[in-house]
């Protein structure tokens, strides 16, 4: 279809004039394959009737395909810039794909700002915090930047990050991280020639011990948990524990939890099994790119590849894909709530397969029809 499209030497805009549909439809038909639900098989006719008259065959491109699993699912699959698209546009590298490389290549809203610097001050000061978001928000960029922080400003402050490469909350779908887990991460970070007892009394014991001792040598702790969304309840309720080890009124180790939001589920103040970590844990949410923040954050992505997001999206793009990642659904009182999924992971997909699909037809631009259209 694409080909036999290009052989018209016609835009889309007035081809879809010419046979009576919208440029959203048409480019999803020639692109994609996929026609409207209403009126589908008119809408068939109507193409192959106006190919017919400049002597083009398209009767076999037009033929109704199987849907399948890949074409139902929803577009927060990963999208990466074609070469060809990065030539099309001036890029000489993909702003969304790697483009984490130094801490000016983050970009700060108000509350990825706060929870940046809550981060270090737990850090630097002794805390305990739990950083929520969905998937793609920017929590493990965060985990980054504070690595990066930390050996940027040269601070003497030690990471302890356990590894939860196959951490689930119970042991039926995969392993559980308990506290006797977490006393042996803090032992191999703040002392790593100590071999650790074999009780857990003397272990634990052994680990307020090395702290103290890291302590004194002027060293700052923090516990840091990825996935923590994944962590049993009896460990969380253990990580209180950890938070109490003093030296004096000094805390010897900060916490910080990163999870999804169900770690939110599992700190709620309605669960009393957890009331205790609930009272010390501080909790901060990522929010989405919002009320105008979706602008400001693909301006600085163009901006640190050396070209103005004007020459790549105009206005009614970045409306649309606003649009295409809110999503209306019923709360359990049956009333309709929106959801935003404007979150930096699922906008760059979003917007790399717009700017794909614009390359490929040959807009000059990404306008809000080729955001329709992907």
């Amino acid at each position: 279809m694409k080909q036999a499209f290009q052989k018209l030497g016609k835009s889309f805009a007035q081809v879809a004039t010419e046979i009576g549909c919208s440029k959203p439809t048409l480019i999803n038909v020639i692109n994609h394959g996929t026609f409207p639900k209403r009126n589908g098989n008119a809408l068939r006719q109507q193409i192959q009737d106006y190919f017919q008259q400049y002597g083009i065959d398209v009767s076999d491109c037009l033929k109704p395909m199987p849907t399948t699993k890949k074409e139902t699912e929803m577009l927060l699959r990963k999208s990466a810039l074609s070469q060809a698209t990065r030539q099309h546009f001036g890029l000489t590298r993909d702003p969304f794909h790697d483009e984490i490389r130094q801490a000016q290549d983050v970009y700060l809203t108000p509350d990825v700002r706060y929870v940046r610097e809550a981060l270090f001050q737990t850090a630097t000061q002794g805390g305990f915090m739990a950083v929520v978001g969905e998937s793609g928000a920017g929590k493990s960029t965060l985990r980054e930047d504070l690595h990066d922080r930390i050996a940027r400003e040269n601070r003497p402050i030690i990471v302890i990050e356990p590894y939860v490469l196959a951490m689930e909350d119970n042991d039926q779908k995969g392993k559980t991280l308990k506290a006797v887990h977490i006393a042996e991460a803090i032992l191999a970070s703040v002392a790593p020639d100590v071999s650790p007892k074999r009780s857990p009394e003397s272990r634990f014991r052994q680990v307020h011990q090395a702290l103290i001792e890291s302590a004194k040598a002027g060293n700052k702790h923090i516990l840091l948990i990825e996935e923590a969304h994944s962590l049993p309840i009896p460990t969380l309720k253990h990580l209180k524990r950890f938070f109490e080890l003093k030296q004096g009124f000094e805390r010897l180790i900060g916490i910080a939890l990163i999870g999804q939001t169900e770690l939110a589920q599992k700190l709620s103040e309605n669960n009393p099994s957890v009331r205790e970590v609930v009272q010390r844990c501080e909790l901060v949410t990522l929010l989405p790119l919002t009320d105008g923040k979706l602008q400001g954050y693909l301006k600085h992505k163009f901006e640190r590849v050396g070209v103005k997001i004007e020459d790549i999206l105009d206005e009614s793009a970045i409306d649309e894909i606003a649009k295409r990642l809110t999503v209306t659904s019923r709360n359990s009182k049956n009333a309709l709530q929106q959801n935003s999924l404007l979150y930096p992971l699922a906008v760059n997909n979003l917007v790399s397969a717009a700017m794909n699909e614009a390359a490929n037809v040959g807009f000059a631009k990404v306008d809000a029809d080729i955001v329709k259209g992907v």
